[in-house]
């Protein structure tokens, strides 16, 4: 049995949506770099808005536990 925790993209609208209503946490990068991480509070065409900043979904890249 494997134990070993990864990352998973999220990058499909039912996949944010998904881990919004399931209120995970997630994280977000822009070029590898660790830019924010927490619950998604608000979903736009545009942006994802976590912990009060918004994301913009073409710059960024949505990671949660998977």
């Amino acid at each position: 049995m494997r134990n070993k925790r990864f990352m998973k993209p999220l990058t499909a609208d039912v996949q944010l949506y998904t881990a919004k209503m399931d209120a995970k946490p997630i994280v977000i990068f822009i070029d590898q770099e660790l830019v924010g991480r927490g619950v998604i509070e608000r979903i736009t065409e545009d942006s994802i808005k976590v912990k009060g900043e918004y994301f913009m979904r073409g710059v960024c890249e949505f990671k949660c536990e998977g």
